[in-house]
């Protein structure tokens, strides 16, 4: 030491970075987030069948099944199971059969916006008490414009 310097030895590695061997995860979490997102927002607009007026919410979409069974409640009160028609006396019965008595299967339940509260009430709880316990309700997502 000459002078109040400090002198290295040549070859020492002390004052340069080392490589991390970390694999930094944030990046792979960012992708898989926004990917979550994405299939959230399509997967309620893939399952569509009979046309209704769905009332709008600001609600997040649930995760879903690969394939719900979809039952939906039209204006004039008629109930249809995906796509055909059903009394409501026979929606349980219909329903296990297309479940194979499989409770654990997700449903949704569409209702026009006429529909009464009563209707759709009474609807739910005979899906319940038929002992299906995953019953969810459709509402459609507001759109950038009407904000």
């Amino acid at each position: 030491m000459a002078g109040g310097v400090v002198e290295r030895k040549s070859g020492s590695r002390r004052g340069r970075y080392r490589p991390m061997s970390e694999i930094n995860v944030t990046p792979l979490v960012d992708v898989m987030l926004v990917l979550l997102i994405i299939f959230m927002v399509t997967a309620p607009l893939i399952t569509s069948g009979v046309t209704v007026n769905l009332p709008h919410a600001n609600a997040k979409p649930v995760n879903s099944d690969a394939t719900p069974i979809t039952i939906t409640v039209k204006s004039d009160g008629g109930v249809y199971l995906q796509n055909s028609a059903v009394q409501l006396d026979n929606l349980v019965a219909t329903l296990q059969q297309i479940a194979k008595n499989n409770t654990d299967r997700r449903i949704f339940v569409r209702g026009d916006t006429a529909v009464p509260y009563g209707t759709m009430l009474k609807v739910m709880a005979t899906i319940t008490n038929g002992g299906f316990n995953k019953v969810a309700l459709l509402a459609q997502q507001p759109t950038a414009a009407k904000r």
